[in-house]
């Protein structure tokens, strides 16, 4: 198998795809919590309730004829996927380290995924590349219907669907952005973005959510309350939210190109010069000299490589996604020269 059978074998779809604003917007994700009616929430089930679950999941898997779905039980699976499943954004961090009664369910292109019994019963999310919250939020409520239609819900007709954290409960909705912010970054205007960003309603989380910083110059942006407002109501709100960090983002590197082109396409070229010859680079450096030349291709300053060349890297440096396509466990130090060395391989069959 060539390297990039192999990137493409690995990456699900959303990482994949090409969507609005896509050079700034790496992901758009409409997640749903739902719990099953008359079964304690995961933190209060017992053994024999917490199995109770993943079986009446499992059945509506099995039974269901609608979507291609796959049930995958988190104890059975090696801590590596399970990992991998991290990185790629369809399991939480939680979801990974306390497996017992735990399971995921998965469409073939990784699109939708369903986390069951992490801090609800169910975790429904569907991302789309790009910036494409409603698509995603239409996927996600056909899921949830067919869901639905086998299951009884946990729900009040006064506070809407009953949910295990109370800033869920009512649409059980959260929806977020992923995106690439290195000229906010470096003209240091994220500092001042957050707060005014956190009065708006809005959340900024890292990587991977809450409780995680940002790698890379990426970060994640998303509704906090459910409650009092309808699904579509929260998707505005969020993307017109988005919509103006973009703009802020591109009036960044509109500034940066007007004032230092020569020292900003001098950075992205020592970015890119060093993951081009490196010969042991650790996933942090890999991060933010990846989103350096990601910010210089899509300005047209560095021409050598394109953006979803650029873009697969961010996926592909992470230790799970690189020991995957390795095929085996190593340690940190090992990981550093076999990262160095696929970075090198892959940007030199890519050119």
């Amino acid at each position: 198998m060539s390297l990039q059978d192999a990137v493409n074998s690995i990456l699900s779809q959303w990482m994949k795809g090409r969507g609005p604003e896509d050079e700034i917007v790496m992901g758009s994700r409409i997640r749903l919590a739902r719990n099953i009616a008359k079964i304690p929430f995961p933190s209060a089930a017992d053994d024999q309730q917490a199995a109770h679950v993943n079986e009446l999941v499992r059945s509506v898997v099995e039974s269901t004829d609608k979507l291609d779905w796959k049930y995958l039980s988190l104890i059975d699976m090696p801590r590596l996927d399970r990992e991998l499943l991290v990185e790629k954004h369809l399991i939480s961090p939680q979801q990974a380290r306390d497996v017992k009664h735990k399971a995921v369910v998965l469409s073939r292109d990784e699109v939708v995924s369903i986390m069951v019994n992490e801090e609800d019963h169910l975790r429904i999310q569907c991302i789309h590349p790009g910036f494409q919250l409603e698509s995603a939020w239409e996927q996600c409520d056909r899921v949830d219907d067919i869901l639905g239609d086998k299951l009884e819900y946990a729900f009040s007709t006064d506070l809407g669907y009953l949910t295990a954290c109370p800033t869920n409960v009512g649409t059980g909705l959260r929806a977020s952005v992923m995106l690439h912010l290195p000229a906010l970054a470096m003209t240091k205007q994220m500092a001042g973005l957050i707060p005014a960003v956190n009065k708006l309603g809005i959340a900024v989380r890292g990587l991977y959510g809450e409780g995680t910083e940002s790698v890379g110059d990426i970060y994640q942006i998303s509704n906090q309350l459910t409650l009092g407002h309808s699904e579509k109501e929260i998707i505005q709100h969020l993307a017109t939210v988005a919509r103006q960090v973009i703009d802020q983002e591109k009036g960044a590197r509109e500034q940066l190109l007007k004032v230092g082109r020569a020292q900003l396409e001098d950075q992205c070229y020592r970015a890119y010069g060093v993951l081009s010859q490196a010969r042991l680079i650790s996933s942090q450096e890999a991060m933010q000299l990846v989103s350096l030349v990601w910010l210089g291709v899509d300005l047209g300053l560095v021409k050598e490589v394109d953006t979803q060349i650029v873009k697969s890297l961010v996926m592909l440096i992470r230790p799970a996604h690189l020991q995957k396509l390795i095929g085996r466990n190593m340690d940190a130090g090992e990981r550093d020269v076999y990262r160095a060395s696929l970075i090198r391989e892959y940007l030199q069959t890519r050119q």
